[in-house]
Formats: C-alpha cells, structure tokens, sequence
C-alpha cells in the first residue's frame, strides 16, 4: 500500500530538526520514476521512493537543494483513500 503523506523533517548540519512540513502524493512522478509529494502550496515537492529515500524536486527559480530531509509517513485518515 502507498503512503498519502509524509511529514518532511528539514534539518541542518547538526541534525537539529529546522521545519516540518506535510506533503501529500500527487499524480506525478519524479525523475527516478518515484511518487511525487507537494506540500498545499505547491511550493514544497518532492519525490519519495518505497524505501523513504527523499529527492526534493525545484519547483521555482533561485532555490537552493535541501540537504538534509527526512520522510516520515503519515497514517491515514478514515476515507482517505
């Protein structure tokens, strides 16, 4: 079964958890042939393989590639599917 949501923990260099954010699976796929996730804004995307490995994708100019991003799955939600 897929996972609907994550929560993207960014993080900086020491480890210290930075921002959290809520993406949900979109129709898309990424460059590794992965779900594509976006946060509600669409500014945060990202592609998650079945092992949890997190590829965010650019989603406009002059953005710098996160570093250090864990995906943590969401459960689901009664009648999300």
């Amino acid at each position: 079964m897929d996972t609907l949501k994550y929560e993207l923990v960014f993080s900086d260099g020491t480890g210290s958890a930075r921002d959290v954010v809520i993406v949900e699976r979109t129709l898309s796929s990424g460059p590794g042939g992965h779900p594509v996730y976006a946060d509600a804004t669409g500014i945060i995307r990202a592609e998650i393989s079945d092992r949890g490995e997190v590829r965010v994708l650019a989603s406009g100019g002059h953005q710098e590639p996160a570093q250090s991003v864990e995906a943590r799955p969401l459960p689901e939600e009664p009648g999300e599917r």
